[in-house]
Order: structure tokens, then sequence, then C-alpha cells
């Protein structure tokens, strides 16, 4: 089992890359992170500790944990 992790926000030059975006979820323990194409929203598959969890991450790279 996958998490759905969003990523939104403006499009700035602030925006994170999905690079940027991938390596700051790694920094906080999720793997398995795969981008799956889904139009101006870039989602995300991860899981951390085992778990799939499901996650949003600003323009900023603030992560925060959605409950199901």
């Amino acid at each position: 089992m996958a998490a759905l992790v969003l990523v939104w926000g403006p499009s700035s030059a602030l925006s994170l890359t999905s690079e940027e975006i991938i390596a700051k979820l790694r920094a906080a323990g999720y793997s398995h992170i795969q981008e799956l194409p889904a139009g101006k929203i870039k989602t995300y598959k991860a899981v951390k500790e085992g778990t799939a969890r499901s996650l949003i991450v600003d323009s900023t790279g603030h992560i925060a944990e959605v409950a199901r």
C-alpha cells in the first residue's frame, strides 16, 4: 500500500522542483517515492516506517500528514 502525496502551490521562482520535493521527503524518512502524472498538481506515492502515508507538501516544502 502506498500513500498519495499532493504537492501544490503558486507557480513561481520560490516553488520547489520535483527533485527538491523528493529529496525533502527522503530527508524526512519517506521511501518508495514515485511521482505520478496529474496535471498541475504533482502527486507521489510514499511510505514511512513501513506504513503508507497520505501527505500534502506545499510550495515551500512544508510536509503535513493527512488523516484518511
